[in-house]
C-alpha cells in the first residue's frame, strides 16, 4: 500500500501510496515529496498518509503491505523504535490505527511494491 524512495540516506525523499481493493483493483493513488529525510522517515510518512486516508473515509479496517522491515518489525513488537525523529511519527501512526479500528501491517518484497515506488519517485522528480 505504501512505499518510500530516497536518493541517499538521508537525502531527497518521498512516498507513494496505492490504495487497492482486495482483488487488486485500484481505488486511489497519491504521493508526496517530503524533502531531505531518511528512508525510514519516508516509510513512516507513507504509512501515516495511508492511515489518514482511511480515517478520513471512515474505514474501520485497513491492511497495509510495506517493504519496510522497520515498520513491520516495530508493528509486530519485534523492534523498538529508538530514533528520536521516528518516535513521534510512530506514535501518531499508532493513534490513527487505534482510531480506525483494525489495522494490519504485513511485509511485502520491495520488487512487489513497484506501483508505490513509481509514485514516490515521480513526487521527488516533480519537487526537483
Amino acid at each position: 500500500m505504501s512505499a518510500a524512495a530516497g536518493r541517499g540516506n538521508p537525502g531527497p525523499a518521498g512516498f507513494g501510496v496505492r490504495i487497492e481493493e482486495p482483488d487488486g483493483t485500484l481505488v486511489e493513488e497519491f504521493s508526496e515529496a517530503i524533502g531531505h529525510a531518511t528512508n525510514n522517515v519516508a516509510e513512516c510518512r507513507g504509512l501515516l498518509a495511508a492511515l489518514e486516508w482511511a480515517k478520513a473515509r471512515g474505514q474501520r479496517e485497513l491492511h497495509v503491505r510495506s517493504d519496510s522491515l522497520l515498520l513491520v518489525a516495530a508493528d509486530a513488537g519485534n523492534y523498538k523504535v529508538k530514533n528520536a525523529g521516528l518516535q513521534p511519527l510512530r506514535a501518531k501512526a499508532r493513534l490513527l490505527a487505534n482510531e480506525i479500528g483494525r489495522v494490519t501491517l504485513r511485509a511485502r518484497r520491495a520488487r512487489c511494491n513497484a506501483h508505490a515506488d513509481r509514485l514516490a519517485n515521480a513526487a521527488m522528480d516533480q519537487a526537483g
